[in-house]
C-alpha cells in the first residue's frame, strides 16, 4: 500500500519491494515467490541488495533491480536510504552466520546491518519493514508445550546466533515504539531448507569435507543424539510464501512459521535410515562440538548445541489464521531435501552463496 491506503496496483502503479539477503537461501525462494506473483498479474518491482551481485539473467534473479552495499556498514546507510525512496516494503533478510570464529563481523552484520536498515527505512519513509526473525530469538523453554508469538524473545546465552536474533527482536521493538507510522512485521520461522541450499547449508554447519562423503539418501546404524534435540524446519517455498502474504496484507506483529512435524530423536533417525538411537548426554555432545570447533576440524560451533537443546516448539497458529498460510511441504521432506542437495552438491546457477559445490 501507498501512503494514501490505496494499493499501488489499484493505481495502476507497481509496488516497489527492496530485499536484503536477495541471493541467499530465503531471499532466493522469496524471489522465486514474487516472481509468481508477478506472472499471476501483480505489478510488482522487485529490487535486491547484496554485497555480491547475482548473475541477473538467470531465475529468479531476472528482471530484478540490482544494488550492491554493506548493510553493516555505516558509510553505506545513504546509500541504502537512496535504494529505498519510493518502496512500498522493505523485507530485511541479511545474515551471516559464518564466520562464526569472528564473531565481531557477525555481530556487525546481523545486528549493526538491521539498525543501518530501520535508520535508512525511516530516512526514505518506507512504510512496511519486514524482518526475518528466527525461533532462535526465544528464550528457552521446555520441549513439551507450544509456545506462542508473546513468549519472551531473550535468547539462548550459549548461542552467538540466538543472541544477535534476540538483540534484533530489541531494535526492531524499539523502531515500532519511536515510529509508530512504519508498520513492522517479523517472521520467525523454524530451520529453514531446500535442495538448493544443499552446498550452502553443508559448508556453514559440517565444513567442505565432509558434505562431499554423505550419501543421497544416508543410513546408518546408530543415532547417538540428546533427547533434548526436539525442532521445528520448514521448507524454504513455503517460508517465501508467508513473507508474500504479510506484503500483500501489509501485516505486523510477530509471526511463527513451521511444518508439522514436530522433529524428534525418533523422526531424526528416520530420516537419517538409523536402525538404533543412543540418547547422548547434551553435555557430552557440547564439549566434543566445541572441542573439534575450536580444532577447525567442523564448522559448527557448540552455540547451536546449546539452541537445539533450549529453543522452543512454536505454536503456528497466527500465521495460519490471520495470514491464511499453511505449509505445502511437511518438516520431514524439507530435511528430506536439504540432505539430498548436501550430498549431491546442489546450488542455485547465479548466486555467489548458493553456488553449487
Amino acid at each position: 500500500m501507498n501512503f494514501d491506503g490505496v494499493r499501488p496496483d489499484e493505481q495502476g502503479e507497481d509496488m516497489r519491494i527492496v530485499i536484503t539477503g536477495a541471493t541467499g537461501n530465503a531471499g532466493t525462494a522469496l524471489l522465486r515467490r514474487l516472481a509468481a506473483a508477478k506472472a499471476e498479474g501483480q505489478d510488482l518491482q522487485l529490487v535486491g541488495i547484496s554485497r555480491r551481485h547475482p548473475d541477473s539473467l538467470v531465475p529468479p534473479y531476472q528482471g530484478v533491480e540490482w544494488h550492491s552495499a554493506d548493510v553493516g556498514a555505516a558509510v553505506d546507510v545513504p546509500r541504502l536510504e537512496a535504494v529505498l525512496q519510493g518502496a512500498e516494503a522493505v523485507v530485511h533478510l541479511a545474515w551471516q552466520i559464518q564466520p562464526n570464529h569472528r564473531p565481531d563481523e557477525l555481530f556487525r552484520t546481523n545486528v549493526t546491518g538491521t539498525a543501518n536498515m530501520l535508520t535508512a527505512t525511516r530516512r526514505a519513509g518506507v512504510r512496511h519493514f519486514v524482518c526475518a526473525s528466527s525461533v532462535g530469538a526465544y528464550s528457552r523453554a521446555d520441549k513439551d508445550r507450544r509456545v506462542a508469538e508473546d513468549w519472551p524473545v531473550g535468547g539462548i546465552p550459549g548461542s552467538h546466533y540466538s543472541r544477535h536474533k534476540a538483540r534484533q527482536e530489541a531494535l526492531l521493538t524499539k523502531f515500532e515504539a519511536t515510529n509508530p507510522e512504519i508498520t513492522v512485521a517479523r517472521l520467525r520461522p523454524g530451520l529453514i531448507f531446500q535442495k538448493d541450499a544443499g552446498s550452502e547449508i553443508g559448508k556453514y554447519f559440517l565444513g567442505r569435507l565432509i558434505p562431499r562423503v554423505l550419501p543421497a539418501k544416508p543410513r546408518i546404524p546408530l543415532l547417538p543424539v540428546p533427547q533434548a534435540f526436539v525442532f521445528q524446519a520448514v521448507h524454504a517455498d513455503d517460508v517465501a510464501d508467508a513473507y508474500w502474504r504479510v506484503l500483500r496484507q501489509r501485516a505486523s506483529g510477530a509471526f511463527n512459521v513451521a511444518a508439522e512435524p514436530v522433529i524428534d530423536p525418533n523422526a531424526l533417525g528416520w530420516l537419517l535410515g538409523a536402525r538404533r538411537i543412543m540418547p547422548l548426554p547434551l553435555g557430552l555432545l557440547r564439549a566434543v562440538v566445541d572441542l573439534s570447533w575450536r580444532a577447525h576440524l567442523q564448522a559448527t560451533d557448540a552455540g547451536w548445541v546449546d539452541m537445539a537443546g533450549g529453543a522452543p516448539i512454536m505454536d503456528t497458529t497466527r500465521a495460519r489464521e490471520e495470514l491464511g498460510w499453511s505449509p505445502a511441504r511437511s518438516s520431514l521432506q524439507a530435511i528430506a531435501e536439504v540432505l539430498e542437495g548436501m550430498a549431491r552438491g546442489a546450488g542455485v546457477a547465479g548466486s555467489p552463496p548458493l553456488r553449487a559445490r
